[in-house]
Protein backbone atom coordinates (compact mmCIF):
# COMPACT_ATOMS: atom_id res chain seq x y z
CA UNK A 1 0.00 0.00 0.00
CA UNK A 2 1.18 3.53 -0.78
CA UNK A 3 0.14 6.11 1.81
CA UNK A 4 0.53 9.86 2.16
CA UNK A 5 0.26 11.48 5.58
CA UNK A 6 -0.40 15.19 5.07
CA UNK A 7 -0.67 18.30 7.26
CA UNK A 8 1.20 16.57 10.08
CA UNK A 9 3.54 17.92 12.72
CA UNK A 10 6.51 15.58 12.27
CA UNK A 11 9.04 14.62 14.94
CA UNK A 12 11.74 13.12 12.73
CA UNK A 13 14.28 12.17 15.42
CA UNK A 14 16.89 12.46 12.69
CA UNK A 15 20.47 13.52 13.39
CA UNK A 16 19.54 17.19 12.98
CA UNK A 17 16.62 16.76 15.39
CA UNK A 18 14.25 18.32 12.87
CA UNK A 19 10.63 18.97 13.80
CA UNK A 20 8.48 19.88 10.80
CA UNK A 21 5.51 22.02 11.92
CA UNK A 22 3.32 21.07 8.95
CA UNK A 23 4.63 18.45 6.60
CA UNK A 24 3.96 15.31 4.61
CA UNK A 25 5.27 11.77 4.72
CA UNK A 26 5.04 9.51 1.68
CA UNK A 27 5.14 5.73 2.12
CA UNK A 28 5.68 3.20 -0.65
CA UNK A 29 6.76 -0.46 -0.63
CA UNK A 30 7.26 -0.43 3.14
CA UNK A 31 9.62 2.52 3.15
CA UNK A 32 9.47 6.29 3.46
CA UNK A 33 9.88 7.86 0.04
CA UNK A 34 9.17 11.48 0.98
CA UNK A 35 9.60 13.56 4.12
CA UNK A 36 9.28 17.30 4.06
CA UNK A 37 7.08 20.32 3.88
CA UNK A 38 3.43 19.82 2.91
CA UNK A 39 2.98 19.55 -0.86
CA UNK A 40 -0.51 19.26 -2.33
CA UNK A 41 0.93 18.07 -5.62
CA UNK A 42 1.92 14.81 -3.95
CA UNK A 43 -1.65 13.75 -3.19
CA UNK A 44 -2.32 12.37 -6.67
CA UNK A 45 0.70 10.06 -6.38
CA UNK A 46 -0.66 7.97 -3.48
CA UNK A 47 -3.69 5.70 -3.37
CA UNK A 48 -4.47 6.52 0.27
CA UNK A 49 -4.19 9.99 1.79
CA UNK A 50 -4.57 10.54 5.55
CA UNK A 51 -5.14 14.08 6.79
CA UNK A 52 -3.12 14.53 9.99
CA UNK A 53 -4.10 18.11 10.78
CA UNK A 54 -3.88 18.59 14.56
CA UNK A 55 -1.89 15.36 14.80
CA UNK A 56 1.77 14.61 15.46
CA UNK A 57 3.64 11.84 13.67
CA UNK A 58 6.72 10.26 15.22
CA UNK A 59 8.64 6.96 15.00
CA UNK A 60 6.92 3.98 16.61
CA UNK A 61 8.04 2.86 20.05
CA UNK A 62 10.47 -0.04 20.51
CA UNK A 63 9.78 -2.11 23.63
CA UNK A 64 13.19 -3.73 23.99
CA UNK A 65 12.40 -6.13 26.85
CA UNK A 66 9.19 -8.03 27.38
CA UNK A 67 7.64 -11.42 28.11
CA UNK A 68 4.47 -11.16 26.08
CA UNK A 69 2.42 -14.05 27.40
CA UNK A 70 2.92 -12.88 30.98
CA UNK A 71 -0.25 -10.93 30.26
CA UNK A 72 -1.80 -14.17 31.51
CA UNK A 73 -0.52 -13.26 34.99
CA UNK A 74 -1.38 -9.56 35.00
CA UNK A 75 -2.57 -8.53 38.50
CA UNK A 76 -2.15 -12.14 39.67
CA UNK A 77 0.79 -11.61 42.06
CA UNK A 78 1.46 -8.05 43.18
CA UNK A 79 3.24 -6.27 46.04
CA UNK A 80 5.91 -8.94 46.46
CA UNK A 81 9.72 -9.07 46.47
CA UNK A 82 11.36 -10.19 43.22
CA UNK A 83 12.58 -13.65 44.24
CA UNK A 84 9.43 -14.44 46.24
CA UNK A 85 7.33 -13.26 43.31
CA UNK A 86 9.27 -15.43 40.86
CA UNK A 87 9.66 -18.64 42.82
CA UNK A 88 6.41 -18.83 44.78
CA UNK A 89 3.96 -17.31 42.31
CA UNK A 90 5.17 -16.92 38.74
CA UNK A 91 7.25 -20.04 38.11
CA UNK A 92 4.52 -22.41 39.41
CA UNK A 93 1.93 -20.75 37.16
CA UNK A 94 4.26 -20.91 34.17
CA UNK A 95 4.39 -24.68 34.62
CA UNK A 96 0.78 -24.68 33.41
CA UNK A 97 1.25 -22.64 30.25
CA UNK A 98 0.38 -24.24 26.92
CA UNK A 99 0.75 -23.35 23.25
CA UNK A 100 -2.82 -22.03 23.31
CA UNK A 101 -2.39 -19.79 26.35
CA UNK A 102 0.89 -18.36 25.05
CA UNK A 103 -0.69 -17.68 21.65
CA UNK A 104 -3.67 -15.77 23.09
CA UNK A 105 -1.55 -14.12 25.79
CA UNK A 106 0.87 -12.89 23.11
CA UNK A 107 -1.98 -11.53 21.00
CA UNK A 108 -3.39 -9.78 24.08
CA UNK A 109 -0.01 -8.10 24.60
CA UNK A 110 0.11 -7.06 20.95
CA UNK A 111 -3.34 -5.47 21.14
CA UNK A 112 -2.17 -3.42 24.11
CA UNK A 113 1.16 -2.51 22.52
CA UNK A 114 -0.27 -1.47 19.16
CA UNK A 115 -2.95 0.66 20.81
CA UNK A 116 -0.27 2.46 22.85
CA UNK A 117 2.08 3.06 19.91
CA UNK A 118 4.61 0.21 20.09
CA UNK A 119 5.65 -1.06 16.66
CA UNK A 120 8.62 -3.28 17.63
CA UNK A 121 9.32 -5.46 20.65
CA UNK A 122 11.71 -8.08 22.06
CA UNK A 123 10.28 -11.18 23.70
CA UNK A 124 11.93 -13.98 25.63
CA UNK A 125 9.62 -16.75 26.77
CA UNK A 126 8.59 -20.25 25.63
CA UNK A 127 6.18 -21.89 23.19
CA UNK A 128 7.71 -19.27 20.93
CA UNK A 129 6.32 -20.68 17.70
CA UNK A 130 2.91 -19.70 19.03
CA UNK A 131 4.19 -16.16 19.56
CA UNK A 132 5.76 -16.15 16.09
CA UNK A 133 2.37 -17.10 14.62
CA UNK A 134 0.78 -14.22 16.53
CA UNK A 135 3.45 -11.78 15.29
CA UNK A 136 2.81 -12.92 11.74
CA UNK A 137 -0.89 -12.18 12.10
CA UNK A 138 -0.46 -8.84 13.87
CA UNK A 139 1.99 -7.26 11.44
CA UNK A 140 4.30 -6.15 14.27
CA UNK A 141 8.08 -6.19 14.18
CA UNK A 142 9.73 -8.47 16.77
CA UNK A 143 12.78 -10.16 18.21
CA UNK A 144 11.86 -13.59 19.55
CA UNK A 145 13.87 -15.87 21.82
CA UNK A 146 13.12 -19.14 23.51
CA UNK A 147 13.95 -18.64 27.19
CA UNK A 148 17.03 -20.71 28.07
CA UNK A 149 18.05 -22.09 31.43
CA UNK A 150 19.85 -25.16 32.67
CA UNK A 151 22.20 -26.66 35.20
CA UNK A 152 24.26 -28.57 32.67
CA UNK A 153 25.69 -28.33 29.21
CA UNK A 154 24.84 -31.96 28.55
CA UNK A 155 23.18 -32.66 25.22
CA UNK A 156 20.13 -34.49 26.59
CA UNK A 157 19.21 -31.48 28.68
CA UNK A 158 19.51 -29.01 25.79
CA UNK A 159 16.00 -29.31 24.34
CA UNK A 160 15.56 -25.59 24.93
CA UNK A 161 18.55 -24.77 22.74
CA UNK A 162 17.24 -27.13 20.07
CA UNK A 163 13.88 -25.38 20.18
CA UNK A 164 15.61 -22.02 19.70
CA UNK A 165 17.61 -23.46 16.79
CA UNK A 166 14.35 -24.49 15.13
CA UNK A 167 12.84 -21.07 15.83
CA UNK A 168 15.89 -19.43 14.23
CA UNK A 169 15.72 -21.73 11.19
CA UNK A 170 12.03 -21.03 10.58
CA UNK A 171 11.65 -17.38 11.49
CA UNK A 172 14.91 -15.40 11.53
CA UNK A 173 14.62 -12.54 9.02
CA UNK A 174 11.23 -13.86 7.90
CA UNK A 175 8.14 -11.81 7.02
CA UNK A 176 10.07 -9.22 5.05
CA UNK A 177 12.63 -9.03 7.87
CA UNK A 178 10.02 -8.16 10.51
CA UNK A 179 11.00 -11.12 12.72
CA UNK A 180 14.47 -11.76 14.12
CA UNK A 181 15.60 -14.46 16.55
CA UNK A 182 18.13 -14.19 19.38
CA UNK A 183 19.47 -16.50 22.08
CA UNK A 184 18.11 -15.77 25.57
CA UNK A 185 19.78 -17.33 28.60
CA UNK A 186 17.57 -16.19 31.46
CA UNK A 187 20.17 -15.09 34.02
CA UNK A 188 23.28 -16.05 35.96
CA UNK A 189 21.11 -17.55 38.73
CA UNK A 190 19.12 -19.91 36.50
CA UNK A 191 21.93 -21.00 34.17
CA UNK A 192 25.06 -22.90 35.17
CA UNK A 193 28.50 -21.86 34.02
CA UNK A 194 28.65 -24.80 31.60
CA UNK A 195 25.31 -23.84 30.12
CA UNK A 196 26.25 -20.18 29.71
CA UNK A 197 29.53 -21.17 28.05
CA UNK A 198 27.58 -23.32 25.60
CA UNK A 199 25.28 -20.42 24.77
CA UNK A 200 28.27 -18.09 24.33
CA UNK A 201 29.93 -20.55 21.95
CA UNK A 202 26.76 -20.92 19.90
CA UNK A 203 26.33 -17.16 19.74
CA UNK A 204 29.89 -16.69 18.50
CA UNK A 205 29.84 -19.58 16.01
CA UNK A 206 26.47 -18.73 14.45
CA UNK A 207 26.54 -14.95 14.87
CA UNK A 208 23.34 -14.91 16.92
CA UNK A 209 22.86 -11.98 19.34
CA UNK A 210 22.01 -12.62 23.00
CA UNK A 211 19.49 -11.08 25.37
CA UNK A 212 19.69 -11.77 29.11
CA UNK A 213 18.52 -10.45 32.49
CA UNK A 214 21.55 -8.93 34.19
CA UNK A 215 22.16 -7.50 37.68
CA UNK A 216 18.45 -7.00 38.26
CA UNK A 217 18.75 -6.79 42.05
CA UNK A 218 21.26 -6.46 44.88
CA UNK A 219 20.40 -10.00 45.93
CA UNK A 220 21.40 -11.34 42.51
CA UNK A 221 24.74 -9.54 42.71
CA UNK A 222 25.38 -10.69 46.29
CA UNK A 223 24.71 -14.33 45.41
CA UNK A 224 26.92 -14.16 42.31
CA UNK A 225 29.82 -12.62 44.23
CA UNK A 226 29.50 -15.29 46.93
CA UNK A 227 29.39 -18.10 44.38
CA UNK A 228 31.83 -16.90 41.71
CA UNK A 229 33.85 -14.17 43.39
CA UNK A 230 32.75 -11.48 40.95
CA UNK A 231 29.74 -9.47 39.89
CA UNK A 232 27.28 -10.81 37.28
CA UNK A 233 28.65 -8.32 34.74
CA UNK A 234 32.26 -9.41 35.26
CA UNK A 235 31.17 -13.07 35.33
CA UNK A 236 29.44 -12.80 31.94
CA UNK A 237 32.40 -10.92 30.51
CA UNK A 238 34.70 -13.75 31.55
CA UNK A 239 32.33 -16.25 29.91
CA UNK A 240 32.40 -14.35 26.61
CA UNK A 241 28.77 -13.27 26.66
CA UNK A 242 29.22 -9.51 26.52
CA UNK A 243 29.64 -7.70 23.20
CA UNK A 244 27.92 -5.17 20.96
CA UNK A 245 25.21 -7.73 20.07
CA UNK A 246 24.28 -8.37 23.71
CA UNK A 247 21.04 -6.91 25.05
CA UNK A 248 21.17 -6.78 28.86
CA UNK A 249 17.88 -6.17 30.62
CA UNK A 250 17.74 -4.16 33.86
CA UNK A 251 21.36 -3.55 35.00
CA UNK A 252 19.99 -2.05 38.20
CA UNK A 253 22.69 -3.10 40.68
CA UNK A 254 25.83 -2.10 38.78
CA UNK A 255 28.84 -0.18 40.08
CA UNK A 256 31.41 1.91 38.24
CA UNK A 257 33.53 -1.12 37.35
CA UNK A 258 30.49 -2.90 35.92
CA UNK A 259 29.51 0.13 33.86
CA UNK A 260 33.04 0.46 32.53
CA UNK A 261 32.83 -3.16 31.33
CA UNK A 262 29.43 -2.58 29.71
CA UNK A 263 30.82 0.48 27.95
CA UNK A 264 34.03 -1.18 26.77
CA UNK A 265 32.11 -4.21 25.45
CA UNK A 266 29.48 -1.93 23.82
CA UNK A 267 26.65 -3.82 25.52
CA UNK A 268 23.10 -2.58 24.94
CA UNK A 269 21.19 -2.00 28.18
CA UNK A 270 17.39 -2.05 28.52
CA UNK A 271 16.00 0.09 31.33
CA UNK A 272 12.69 -1.14 32.82
CA UNK A 273 11.73 1.53 35.36
CA UNK A 274 8.10 0.49 35.94
CA UNK A 275 8.92 -3.13 36.71
CA UNK A 276 12.02 -2.25 38.74
CA UNK A 277 10.12 0.18 40.92
CA UNK A 278 7.14 -2.11 41.45
CA UNK A 279 9.38 -4.98 42.57
CA UNK A 280 11.61 -2.55 44.54
CA UNK A 281 14.60 -3.91 42.64
CA UNK A 282 16.18 -0.48 42.62
CA UNK A 283 16.93 2.32 40.18
CA UNK A 284 19.38 1.67 37.36
CA UNK A 285 21.97 4.49 37.10
CA UNK A 286 20.97 5.29 33.53
CA UNK A 287 22.42 8.81 33.54
CA UNK A 288 25.83 7.37 34.45
CA UNK A 289 25.60 4.73 31.72
CA UNK A 290 24.68 7.32 29.12
CA UNK A 291 27.63 9.46 30.17
CA UNK A 292 29.87 6.48 29.39
CA UNK A 293 28.40 6.14 25.90
CA UNK A 294 26.39 3.01 26.66
CA UNK A 295 23.38 2.49 24.39
CA UNK A 296 20.49 2.49 26.88
CA UNK A 297 16.97 1.85 25.62
CA UNK A 298 13.58 1.19 27.21
CA UNK A 299 11.33 -1.79 27.90
CA UNK A 300 8.28 -2.49 29.97
CA UNK A 301 9.16 -6.03 31.08
CA UNK A 302 6.22 -8.43 31.34
CA UNK A 303 2.70 -7.38 32.28
CA UNK A 304 2.85 -9.40 35.49
CA UNK A 305 5.48 -7.10 36.96
CA UNK A 306 4.65 -3.73 35.42
CA UNK A 307 1.53 -4.22 35.00
CA UNK A 308 1.06 -2.62 31.59
CA UNK A 309 2.96 -2.41 28.31
CA UNK A 310 2.62 1.35 27.83
CA UNK A 311 5.83 2.88 26.50
CA UNK A 312 4.52 6.43 26.91
CA UNK A 313 4.23 5.78 30.62
CA UNK A 314 7.65 4.09 30.63
CA UNK A 315 9.27 7.19 29.13
CA UNK A 316 7.83 9.39 31.84
CA UNK A 317 8.81 6.98 34.64
CA UNK A 318 12.35 6.74 33.27
CA UNK A 319 12.78 10.51 33.15
CA UNK A 320 11.37 11.10 36.63
CA UNK A 321 13.33 8.26 38.22
CA UNK A 322 16.69 9.46 36.91
CA UNK A 323 16.06 13.03 38.05
CA UNK A 324 15.42 11.75 41.58
CA UNK A 325 18.38 9.36 41.48
CA UNK A 326 20.79 12.04 40.26
CA UNK A 327 19.21 14.79 42.36
CA UNK A 328 19.33 16.78 39.16
CA UNK A 329 16.30 17.77 37.04
CA UNK A 330 18.45 18.24 33.93
CA UNK A 331 19.36 14.56 33.47
CA UNK A 332 17.45 12.45 30.95
CA UNK A 333 15.63 15.28 29.13
CA UNK A 334 12.63 14.61 26.90
CA UNK A 335 14.61 14.23 23.66
CA UNK A 336 16.96 11.65 25.21
CA UNK A 337 14.22 9.52 26.73
CA UNK A 338 12.24 9.66 23.48
CA UNK A 339 15.25 8.30 21.59
CA UNK A 340 15.64 5.59 24.25
CA UNK A 341 12.09 4.54 23.41
CA UNK A 342 12.69 4.54 19.65
CA UNK A 343 16.02 4.71 17.80
CA UNK A 344 18.18 3.40 20.64
CA UNK A 345 15.90 0.39 21.02
CA UNK A 346 15.96 -0.28 17.28
CA UNK A 347 19.76 -0.22 17.33
CA UNK A 348 19.91 -2.58 20.31
CA UNK A 349 17.65 -5.11 18.57
CA UNK A 350 19.54 -4.98 15.29
CA UNK A 351 16.86 -3.27 13.20
CA UNK A 352 18.85 -0.94 10.99
CA UNK A 353 16.93 1.84 9.31
CA UNK A 354 14.39 2.23 12.11
CA UNK A 355 13.78 4.86 14.75
CA UNK A 356 13.60 8.04 12.69
CA UNK A 357 11.38 9.49 9.99
CA UNK A 358 13.64 10.01 7.00
CA UNK A 359 13.46 9.22 3.32
CA UNK A 360 14.67 5.67 2.70
CA UNK A 361 13.96 4.43 6.23
CA UNK A 362 11.46 1.68 7.05
CA UNK A 363 7.94 3.07 7.45
CA UNK A 364 7.24 2.40 11.15
CA UNK A 365 5.44 5.35 12.71
CA UNK A 366 2.55 6.43 14.88
CA UNK A 367 0.05 9.28 14.72
CA UNK A 368 -0.94 10.95 17.98
CA UNK A 369 -3.86 13.29 18.54
CA UNK A 370 -2.19 16.30 20.10
CA UNK A 371 -5.33 18.46 19.88
CA UNK A 372 -6.28 17.61 23.44
CA UNK A 373 -6.38 19.73 26.57
CA UNK A 374 -3.28 18.15 28.11
CA UNK A 375 -1.17 19.36 25.15
CA UNK A 376 -2.16 23.02 25.58
CA UNK A 377 -0.67 25.56 25.59
CA UNK A 378 1.78 24.29 22.98
CA UNK A 379 5.48 24.98 23.51
CA UNK A 380 7.76 21.94 23.12
CA UNK A 381 6.08 18.97 21.42
CA UNK A 382 8.62 16.41 22.67
CA UNK A 383 8.21 17.55 26.26
CA UNK A 384 4.44 17.52 25.81
CA UNK A 385 4.44 13.90 24.64
CA UNK A 386 6.92 12.64 27.25
CA UNK A 387 5.51 14.49 30.24
CA UNK A 388 1.83 14.94 29.31
CA UNK A 389 0.94 12.33 26.70
CA UNK A 390 -0.88 9.08 27.28
CA UNK A 391 -1.63 5.95 25.30
CA UNK A 392 -5.17 7.06 24.46
CA UNK A 393 -3.62 9.75 22.23
CA UNK A 394 -2.36 7.11 19.75
CA UNK A 395 -4.77 6.99 16.80
CA UNK A 396 -2.95 5.37 13.91
CA UNK A 397 -0.06 2.89 13.71
CA UNK A 398 1.91 2.02 10.57
CA UNK A 399 4.43 -0.84 10.53
CA UNK A 400 6.53 -1.81 7.52
CA UNK A 401 4.35 0.50 5.45
CA UNK A 402 1.08 -1.21 6.42
CA UNK A 403 -1.78 0.24 8.42
CA UNK A 404 -2.00 -1.81 11.62
CA UNK A 405 -4.37 0.57 13.41
CA UNK A 406 -6.36 3.43 11.85
CA UNK A 407 -8.29 5.99 13.87
CA UNK A 408 -8.18 3.72 16.91
CA UNK A 409 -9.47 0.67 15.04
CA UNK A 410 -7.21 -2.39 14.88
CA UNK A 411 -6.88 -3.52 11.28
CA UNK A 412 -5.04 -6.84 11.64
CA UNK A 413 -6.38 -8.18 14.94
CA UNK A 414 -9.83 -9.02 16.30
CA UNK A 415 -9.64 -7.32 19.69
CA UNK A 416 -12.99 -8.59 20.98
CA UNK A 417 -12.15 -12.23 20.29
CA UNK A 418 -8.63 -11.88 21.72
CA UNK A 419 -9.97 -10.48 24.99
CA UNK A 420 -12.49 -13.34 25.20
CA UNK A 421 -9.94 -16.10 24.45
CA UNK A 422 -7.29 -14.63 26.77
CA UNK A 423 -9.76 -14.51 29.66
CA UNK A 424 -10.80 -18.10 28.94
CA UNK A 425 -7.15 -19.24 28.98
CA UNK A 426 -6.50 -17.35 32.24
CA UNK A 427 -9.41 -19.16 33.93
CA UNK A 428 -8.01 -22.50 32.76
CA UNK A 429 -4.60 -21.64 34.18
CA UNK A 430 -6.04 -20.67 37.55
CA UNK A 431 -8.08 -23.86 37.88
CA UNK A 432 -5.66 -26.34 36.33
CA UNK A 433 -3.47 -28.54 38.48
CA UNK A 434 -1.53 -29.71 35.48
CA UNK A 435 2.26 -29.30 35.52
CA UNK A 436 3.69 -29.17 32.02
CA UNK A 437 7.34 -28.67 32.97
CA UNK A 438 9.15 -26.13 35.06
CA UNK A 439 10.41 -23.04 33.26
CA UNK A 440 11.70 -19.64 34.26
CA UNK A 441 10.81 -16.43 32.45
Amino acid sequence: MDILLKNAQIITLNDNDDVIPEGSIGIRDGRIDYTGEANRCLEAEYSKVIDCRGRTVMPGFVNAHNHLAMTMFRNYADDMKLMDWLFTKIFPMEDKLTDESVYWGSLLAMVEMIKSGTTTFADMYFFMESTARAVSESGMRAVLSRGLQGESGEEELDYRLRENDELFRKYHNSHNGRIKVMLAPHSVYTCSEAYLRKVAAKSLEQGIPVQIHLSESKEEVKTCVEKFGRSPVKYLEDLGLLNDRTVAAHCVAVDDADMDILASRKVNVVHNPGSNMKLASGAAPVFKMLSRGINVCLGTDGASSNNNLDMLEEMRLAAYLQKILADDPTVLPADTVMRMATSRGARALGFEGLGSIETGKAADMIVLNTEKAHYYPKYNIKSAIVYSGNSADVETVIIDGSLIMENGHLVTLDEERILYEAQKCALKLCTSGKDVRHEET
